[in-house]
């Protein structure tokens, strides 16, 4: 099914490797469809319930990439978030989204909730939730890039991005994300992602 216009979606990705990351991801899930739609009827720019089609990919057991070594496995997801609706004619045309740093702040304090650390850089978290783009939003802070600058370099956002769809092209790429995710697999620093079985709590599988 096509994900519409790039400027009406936002992609979240999920990651985890410490504790039991089946249960903590299952567990945030409900809570971050929640704290989406909190942050998405923010006013000058209400988005009403009915406008945002949420999907979710396959949960994907992965490597570790970077940061110290004999960390476990991680299990990553990715959310897509698609607004069916453009935004009303007016000044909050300019984006069908508010402000993002306002869903990053949202999400921050979700990874606090299930006990994320910062302490090693790349190191094991209970939770990680990085927001790689949002509409069309560009911003470069100490808090926030958007695009998220690395996402076409990770096989546990690529291989997550080409189970909902392999022709999305995400946004300052200029290939879709299956051809992103055999790029990365042609390097070989990494073993492909396994996509896991769908099953309570989370449904979506590899042929779902």
């Amino acid at each position: 099914m096509p994900l519409g216009p790039l400027e009406r979606t936002l992609a979240i990705a999920l990651g985890a490797n410490l504790g039991d990351p089946a249960v903590t991801l299952k567990a945030v899930r409900p809570l971050l469809a929640g704290e989406l739609l909190a942050w998405a009827v923010t006013p000058p720019l209400v988005v009403r319930e009915a406008e945002l089609q949420l999907r979710w990919s396959p949960l994907f057991r992965t490597a570790p990439v970077g940061g110290p070594p004999g960390q476990p496995p991680y299990l990553n997801a990715v959310l897509l978030v698609h607004r069916s609706a453009p935004p009303a004619s007016g000044s909050a045309a300019r984006s069908p989204w508010p402000d993002a740093e306002g869903l990053l702040r949202r999400l921050q304090r979700l990874e606090a909730t299930f006990g994320r650390g910062r302490s090693v850089h790349w190191g094991p978290r209970t939770l990680d939730l990085d927001l790689l783009w949002c509409g069309g939003q560009a911003c470069s802070t100490a808090a926030l890039t958007l695009p998220h600058p690395r996402l076409r370099e990770r096989a546990f956002v690529m291989a997550p991005l080409a189970a909902l769809d392999p022709q999305l092209v995400p946004p300052g790429a200029a290939a879709t994300a299956a051809e992103l995710l055999a790029a990365v697999m042609r390097r070989g620093a990494e073993p492909p992602p396994q996509a896991l079985a769908g099953g309570p709590g989370w449904a979506e599988g590899p042929l779902s």
